[in-house]
C-alpha cells in the first residue's frame, strides 16, 4: 500500500523537543528573564492566581516579579525552568528587605527629588505606594503626586511639561479596554508612561486574604464602589473601610501582581536617563 504521507509515523516517531532543565530558585541565584531581558538575583517567591512567581533584583536594587513558566529564564544564555527549592518556605529571608522586597540600604537621608514624577489618581493610591514602596521612592528621589481624579491628568501634564530629563509616570486604576480610564490616557505625549491594573479601585489590588475576606464583592454599576464595598462587608463609612484596607498591607506580599508590576515599571521609567533634580 502506498504511503500517501511519505513516511510511516509509527515506525519512526519524531523526537520530542528537549525540555529545559529545572533549576531550583535558590536565593541569590542570578537569572535572566527571556522575555524582557531583565537580569537579577532571586530574592523571593510567591503564589498568585496564575501560578508561582519569582522576584528578581538587579544590580541597581530594582525588583520585578515574573511567572515561573517553563523555559522562561536563561542561565549563561541557556533556557531553564525555575522551580521552588525543596524543603524551604517561599520567602525565607537572608537579608533585610524593604516592604517592596528590595534589599534595604544603610539608613541615610532621602536624596534630593528628581525632576521626574509619578502621578496617581488619588490619595489612597499615593498612601499605598508610600506603605509599600516608600523606602525605594525616597532612596531614588521620586515624588508621587495625587491628581485628585484622572480627569485632571491633561491639565497636570500640561503644567508639568514632560521632557527627556523630566519624565512622567502615570498609575491608573481600572485600565482595561473600552474603559473611561483607557480613553483618558490614549494620547499622553512623549516622555510619559501610563501603567495600570484591571481593578476598579486600588483597594481591590490588595489581596482579599490580607484584609480578612474571601473575595471582593461585586458592586452593581451606578453604585459608588467604595460605598458599596463597605455596605456589603459591614465596614461602615468608606474612611473606616480604607483604614481596614491599609492596615492589612505590610509588604508587597499583600498586593496583587498587576499593581506590583505597574509600580515597579513606573519607578524604572522615571529613574532612567539624566539624573536631573528639580
Amino acid at each position: 500500500m502506498d504511503d500517501r504521507y511519505g513516511r510511516d509515523v509509527l515506525a519512526s516517531p519524531r523526537r520530542a523537543k528537549p525540555k529545559a532543565p529545572e533549576v531550583a530558585a535558590e536565593r541569590d541565584l542570578v537569572v535572566e528573564d527571556a522575555g524582557t531581558g531583565f537580569c537579577g538575583a532571586v530574592v523571593g517567591m510567591e503564589k498568585s492566581y496564575a501560578g508561582d512567581m519569582v522576584r528578581l533584583e538587579d544590580r541597581h536594587g530594582r525588583t520585578r516579579v515574573f511567572h515561573m513558566y517553563p523555559a522562561a529564564f536563561l542561565i549563561d544564555g541557556k533556557p531553564v525552568t525555575l522551580v521552588r527549592p525543596k524543603g524551604r518556605g517561599p520567602n525565607e529571608p537572608s537579608t533585610i528587605r524593604t516592604a517592596s522586597g528590595s534589599r534595604a540600604l544603610p539608613k541615610q537621608r532621602a536624596r534630593t527629588a528628581r525632576a521626574s514624577r509619578i502621578f496617581v489618581e488619588g490619595v489612597h493610591d499615593a498612601t499605598l505606594l508610600e506603605r509599600v514602596w516608600g523606602d525605594d521612592l525616597r532612596a531614588e528621589g521620586v515624588v508621587v503626586v495625587s491628581l485628585d481624579g484622572l480627569d485632571n491628568l491633561d491639565d497636570a501634564l500640561a503644567e508639568f511639561q514632560p521632557a527627556p530629563h523630566r519624565r512622567a509616570g502615570v498609575l491608573v486604576d481600572h485600565l482595561v479596554a473600552g474603559s473611561k480610564e483607557a480613553r483618558l490616557t490614549e494620547e499622553v505625549g512623549a516622555n510619559v508612561l501610563v501603567c495600570g491594573h484591571p481593578y476598579i479601585d486600588v483597594w481591590e489590588a490588595v489581596k482579599p486574604a490580607s484584609v480578612g475576606i474571601r473575595s471582593w464583592p461585586t458592586i452593581p454599576r451606578g453604585t459608588d464602589w467604595k460605598t458599596g464595598i463597605c455596605r456589603e462587608l459591614g465596614w461602615g463609612h468608606p474612611r473606616d473601610g480604607w483604614r481596614r484596607v491599609l492596615a492589612g498591607v505590610e509588604s508587597y506580599r499583600d498586593i496583587e501582581v498587576p499593581l506590583l508590576r505597574s509600580v515597579e515599571e513606573l519607578i524604572d521609567f522615571v529613574t532612567v536617563g539624566p539624573d536631573v533634580t528639580s
